[in-house]
């Protein structure tokens, strides 16, 4: 998706809503802003969800953890 799309509210895609039912946040259901990440296993599980300000490299061990739990 390389648009600019609604993530709360009435006319969010399907998508963020999904994401947001699977992986609450601090502040609810809603994305604060839009560098929130979630992290999803193969099989379309939310995994985890992270803050906006998360850096992606802080990510890496769990994204390793989910590929060894995938062999």
């Amino acid at each position: 998706m390389h648009e600019i799309n609604d993530v709360n509210g009435k006319d969010e895609l399907p998508l963020f809503s999904y994401l947001k039912d699977n992986a609450p946040g601090a502040i609810g259901k809603s994305i604060k802003w839009n560098f929130t990440k979630f992290l999803v296993k193969q099989d379309g599980e939310v995994a985890k969800r992270y803050a906006p300000k998360t850096d992606p490299e802080k990510m890496i061990p769990d994204i390793e953890e989910l590929l060894q739990l995938q062999k």
